[in-house]
């Protein structure tokens, strides 16, 4: 009977421990982002996680996507998914974004995912849905009005690149979860991810060729940062989140990924000194709320297009 009871707690742990790691990846660009430059950074992170994942699925022996076609759709799933994700959110904190409003930035991917999957796969919107889209954009307006004093600029602290690149990471990330709804149904959790993995490792390794020095400060921060991104983030959150579907938990992890972006900036303040001034704070809850709208109004049974994109 203990053992049972102990069983359940685990499980009931599993859901918010999948987005308390999610959250610690924001935190883990700021670390290591001082020594050295983003793309760079994710071509080492990508390089070490598949020298991991490679010899896991091998030793599990599982399956490989069956189709050169199913290979290709992966890749551009990981394109969007990976590459302009994790691209856009290293280089927009690169450029002095604080983390807790990058991660409430990309945070809001499922209003957005919804706004485009009426175009783009037919789904109409329902009127709470319509309200959490314009509460998350009115929330977002309050998060960055509440950071300004009088005539203080917008971007201060941070450029506009800064802002343009997390949009494009939750652009990227948005497009990238309908994408694969659309055509990786097929796809298998650890060997798809691996195929992600391959084409956003080769996207930032010419990103690095091109546009940075390659250059890379290996202070302890650094390396313990990486280990971190790699064994926490992009092997262990994976393996739990198998973990997570098979025991039919997915739905459970997709209603907490509301919790992300405070979650962060929570972290952010206590190890970084990240301040959001009370009318952002204000902001964030109406956005989230948003999403939690959002999210709680999707279809019973279909499970959250959201999960299947967050593995990271």
């Amino acid at each position: 009977m203990t053992s049972e009871r102990h069983r359940q707690a685990a499980l009931t742990a599993m859901p918010i421990v999948f987005v308390a790691l999610w959250s610690t990846g924001f935190i883990g660009a700021k670390f290591g982002l001082p020594h050295a430059e983003p793309f760079t950074f994710l071509f080492v992170r990508c390089v070490l996680t598949l020298t991991l994942l490679v010899p896991m699925i091998l030793l599990m022996r599982a399956d490989w996507p069956r189709s050169a076609g199913l290979w290709g759709h992966i890749a551009v799933s990981g394109l969007l998914v990976h590459g302009a994700y994790l691209g856009g959110v290293f280089y927009g904190i690169y450029q002095g974004m604080p983390a807790g409003l990058a991660a409430l930035l990309v945070g809001l991917q499922p209003l957005l995912t919804a706004g485009l999957a009426g175009p783009l796969l037919g789904e109409r919107l329902g009127a709470t849905q319509w309200l959490g889209l314009v509460m998350g954009l009115a929330g977002i307006a309050l998060v960055l009005g509440g950071k300004l004093d009088p005539g203080e600029s917008l971007f201060q602290g941070f450029g506009i690149g800064a802002l343009a690149s997390v949009l494009v990471a939750l652009v990227g990330i948005s497009l990238g979860t309908l994408y694969q709804k659309r055509f990786c149904t097929g796809m298998p959790l650890l060997s798809g991810t691996v195929v992600q993995y391959l084409a956003t490792g080769t996207l930032m390794g010419l990103g690095a060729l091109l546009f940075e020095t390659r250059e890379i400060d290996w202070t302890p921060t650094f390396l313990l940062t990486l280990g971190w991104l790699v064994l926490v983030l992009s092997i262990s959150a994976i393996l739990l989140l198998m973990a997570l579907i098979r025991r039919g938990e997915a739905s459970r992890v997709a209603s907490l990924f509301y919790l992300v972006p405070p979650m962060t900036a929570l972290e952010a303040w206590w190890l970084f000194d990240e301040r959001l001034p009370p009318l952002s704070l204000v902001g964030m809850a109406i956005a989230i709320t948003g999403v939690v709208l959002v999210v709680k109004s999707r279809s019973a049974g279909t499970q959250s297009p959201t999960i299947q994109s967050r593995s990271r």
